[in-house]
């Protein structure tokens, strides 16, 4: 038998349901916001991501999913979708729309990465960006968006980290700073800390290595060598947090995997979800759109994954699917007149379903019964027999008299 992918997995109906409440909830929760819907291409240049997203990072060094195109362009599917958003709201003239633009996504993703439980090599994310705008009310706007979403979706145990990563210039002299501190403890770190000093220090932070965690502790942090710009940016951030009553913990460790965040960074995780406790997260990305060749525009934005906000959301139970009627043949003669009628109440705007399995008609009575049937119309003859389900009472009816019976939601049966 042919299974999926290792590290993929399929979306049945069940799960669908549940993933059904994300889109909702998100459209609900940024549309209110202002935000509008974008999707981009599941694959793209292999450029735009080791430009956008670092050619030092984890994601551009082993997990992309990189081919040729068979006409010599490097091509990759997307790991990640900030970066080819970026690059969307250059090549469509965005930057002439009033400012900030605001764009969310529901889209898959893929890296190449060991599975485990809330972490596949195709995945879903939901986020959402503001393009245009380096007011700290962006951030916290942000920020807050995401935690509204993860409350109403019921996601359980979330934390909230907050830091924040200055500007380019002093994230350079703070990483100088590091990498001696790293080459002074070289002996100390594990190989893959040593190995990347010099492409990506800061994310020493992210070991968890013991030995490694002990010299990290006395490691200096980015946090302390802030500007006054960039100290009152995030001080700015954090008041309006307070305001709005989040609560949140200040992580000067805190590292996102991505090269282009600038100043404030944040990660909701969930006690939930064991050793992959990350839940969504993002940051400001001020310098992106110059680095795909735009002019300098500020930017701030946050991914979520959709599977492991839904194996955090334990309680959440997807709405019971609404089937207005159910369409039975109690003989064959009647299958035009029952594909008829299921067809015109469908046309109504009602919830129809069709026998469609040569049931018995105590077989389709069950089978409306078990779906949850309003209404079942039992044909026979040419004549038409509609069921309350709930009082069990019907009445022969002519078939055109069925569909305004039930919008009226006949009390006559």
């Amino acid at each position: 038998m042919i299974q999926a992918p290792r590290g993929t997995f399929d979306i049945l109906p069940e799960s669908a349901a549940r993933r059904k409440v994300v889109e909702e909830q998100t459209e609900k929760i940024l549309g209110a916001a202002g935000y509008r819907r974008i999707e981009t291409p599941t694959f793209e240049a292999t450029e735009l991501f080791s430009r956008g997203v670092g050619q030092a990072t984890d994601i551009v060094q082993k997990e992309m999913y990189t081919f040729d195109d068979g006409g010599g362009r490097s091509q990759t599917l997307r790991p990640e979708i900030t970066a080819p958003i970026c690059r969307a709201y250059l090549e469509h003239g965005m930057h002439k729309l009033a400012q900030p633009v605001k764009l969310w996504y529901l889209s898959s993703c893929f890296r190449a990465e060991a599975p485990q439980r809330g972490r596949y090599r195709q995945f879903w994310q939901v986020g959402a960006e503001a393009i245009g705008s380096d007011a700290p009310e962006t951030d916290a706007e942000l920020i807050v968006l995401l935690a509204d979403l993860l409350d109403a979706l019921g996601v359980k145990g979330t934390r909230l980290r907050l830091s924040s990563l200055g500007t380019p210039q002093t994230r350079a002299e703070y990483r100088e700073e590091l990498t001696a501190f790293l080459r002074a403890h070289e002996d100390e770190l594990t190989d893959t800390v040593r190995s990347r000093i010099d492409l990506n220090p800061l994310r020493a932070f992210d070991s968890d290595d013991r030995r490694t965690q002990a010299v990290m502790r006395d490691a200096p942090l980015l946090t302390d060598r802030l500007n006054d710009e960039d100290a009152g940016h995030f001080a700015q951030v954090r008041a309006l947090l307070d305001d709005a009553g989040l609560v949140y913990e200040l992580d000067p460790t805190l590292v996102r995997g991505l090269d282009y965040y600038t100043r404030t960074v944040w990660e909701f995780t969930s006690d939930e979800l064991g050793a992959q406790s990350g839940v969504g997260g993002g940051g400001r990305y001020d310098g992106l759109i110059e680095l795909l060749d735009g002019p300098p525009t500020p930017g701030v934005g946050w991914a979520a994954g959709v599977e492991r906000m839904l194996l955090a959301a334990t309680d959440m139970v997807p709405p019971a699917e609404l089937v207005d009627l159910f369409v039975a043949t109690a003989k064959p003669d009647g299958r035009r007149t029952a594909f008829e009628l299921a067809r015109d109440a469908r046309r109504a705007g009602l919830q129809a379903q069709l026998e469609l399995a040569g049931r018995s008609l105590k077989g389709q009575l069950k089978h409306a019964d078990r779906i949850r049937a309003r209404f079942v119309a039992i044909v026979e003859n040419g004549h038409v027999a509609l069921k309350d389900m709930a009082s069990g009472e019907q009445r022969e009816l002519n078939a055109r008299e069925v569909i305004p019976a039930i919008v009226r939601g006949d009390r006559s049966l």
